[in-house]
């Protein structure tokens, strides 16, 4: 009752499209300044927000875009406008929100969604879905993305240990290069998405 070949494959694919030790900067940027206990929960935070928007698309995916008449490009271009806001944000420094809103926002918002549960591992999620032809296969499926959203978490959660040795001057280096690495990955997501619209014109 379980597909190795089918695990492996999709527990890889994730990997490399949400990279769990890239996003590590931007989390230790975007969540610099509180309190440990409140940096730990905003970890399994994400990681549920995630897990949530994935499992969604990867019963309701395809349903779901053809009813919005979304496409997949345009699912990207969109997301990689979202991240692009967000990355100048981080690179000018104007990551304040109102305090009542802020430690929600970061955990759906750049972090849940679209950095973890972007265009890419939602399309991967819908197509494995779609092509697991067997119990055997859907199970091998949710339990490979089960495993990797619990990568992201770990990864996060101790994370937080370099905030204590790296202090206040390190948090800015690291939100500069953190806001560097998301505009980097939002403009590739943009071009990925423009070139996928001129292809299938």
């Amino acid at each position: 009752m379980f597909d190795v070949a089918v695990f492996g494959s999709l527990f890889l694919t994730l990997f490399v499209i949400m990279d769990p030790p890239g996003i590590t900067p931007i989390f230790l940027a975007l969540t610099a300044g509180r309190p440990a206990k409140i940096q730990r929960r905003m970890a399994l935070q994400t990681v549920a927000v995630a897990f949530g928007v994935i499992a969604v698309f990867g019963l309701l995916g395809q349903q779901i875009l053809d009813y919005l008449h979304v496409s997949v490009p345009a699912l990207m271009i969109a997301g990689g406008l979202l991240l692009l806001l967000i990355a100048l944000d981080l690179l000018t420094g104007k990551t304040d929100e109102p305090t009542q809103t802020k430690d929600v926002n970061v955990a759906l918002v750049p972090l849940g969604m679209p950095l973890l549960a972007g265009p890419g591992a939602i399309v991967s999620v819908i197509l494995a879905v779609q092509h697991a032809d067997s119990a055997a296969a859907q199970v091998s499926v949710w339990t490979a993305i089960l495993a990797m959203h619990l990568v992201p978490w770990l990864t996060m959660r101790y994370s937080l240990l370099i905030i204590r040795v790296i202090k206040d001057g390190g948090v800015v280096l690291v939100t500069r290069l953190a806001g560097m690495m998301l505009s980097a990955i939002a403009v590739q997501q943009i071009i990925n998405g423009v070139t996928q619209v001129i292809q299938n014109a």
